[in-house]
């Protein structure tokens, strides 16, 4: 039985095999505000979101600047927000567990620890990644729901070992089960049955459709930053026919748009 509280504990409950959460990723306050308008039980942070709107490309980010963008977001919005905390920004297990102790504190039901050094482009050797996860799991022991990810194919790995790790990362006491970079039903399909905790899975254009990832046994689906590039290219898109055709066609959907985003905003 599940010793989570509040929100933590209801963001769990929301992750049933074969019935898959679906979690966007907001940018920020506002567009976490039009999600949950949108009718979401649950949302997620981006770090490569959250990266652009200051400006900067993803890992760039500060703990400071991260833990200030959770406790905003989460304060924006009444459901269940968990946060994409990269690698926890630290090598080492204690750092792991510091920033999770610090999430903890800024209103959020989830967070997640992956297992790729950005700064070093590299993957954590195995028996350290397990090492973190154990210190992520009992930093958030009660209070967030642990998602550990295993970053292998994203960096040139295989699936056997992204496998291996979520299975280590299981046996750690990780809630949630994580390999970005998943594409072929099949490899979803072996992921889901290598372990009995939940797996989310991150989707692109070319990935299995939600009814497909239901059926595979997928408990939870999330968008990375994909949200945020739709919105920044519709801003690229309207900032061209400015500039090159001197017209206004962008604002052509604003009549309906305009209303819905104004009252998700609020006061």
């Amino acid at each position: 039985m599940s010793t989570l509280t509040g929100k933590a504990e209801i963001f769990l409950s929301l992750h049933v095999r074969g019935k898959p959460l679906l979690q966007p990723n907001a940018f920020d306050a506002g567009s976490a505000r039009l999600l949950q308008a949108a009718g979401f039980a649950s949302i997620a942070t981006t770090s490569s979101g959250f990266a652009a709107t200051l400006g900067r490309r993803d890992g760039r980010v500060t703990r400071a600047e991260a833990l200030e963008h959770f406790r905003a977001v989460a304060a924006a919005v009444d459901i269940p927000v968990a946060a994409d905390a990269e690698n926890c920004y630290a090598d080492d297990p204690d750092g792991v567990a510091e920033t999770i102790r610090l999430a903890a504190e800024t209103g959020l039901a989830g967070c997640s620890v992956e297992d790729y050094d950005s700064d070093k482009d590299q993957i954590y050797q195995r028996g350290l990644a397990v090492e973190r996860v154990i210190a992520a799991v009992e930093a958030s022991r009660g209070r967030l729901v642990l998602t550990a990810r295993a970053e292998d194919l994203l960096h040139g790995g295989t699936l056997d070992e992204a496998i291996a790790r979520i299975q280590a990362y299981q046996e750690a006491g990780a809630d949630v089960l994580f390999v970005p970079g998943l594409r072929k039903a099949a490899d979803i399909r072996a992921v889901v049955g290598a372990v009995d905790k939940p797996v989310n899975v991150l989707v692109v254009g070319e990935s299995p459709s939600v009814a497909e990832l239901a059926e595979i046994g997928v408990a939870r689906v999330s968008v990375g930053g994909s949200f945020t590039w739709v919105a920044y290219a519709a801003v690229l898109a309207a900032a061209q026919e400015l500039r090159e055709h001197g017209t206004y066609g962008y604002a052509a959907t604003l009549a309906t748009a305009r209303p819905v985003i104004t009252a998700a905003l609020g006061d």
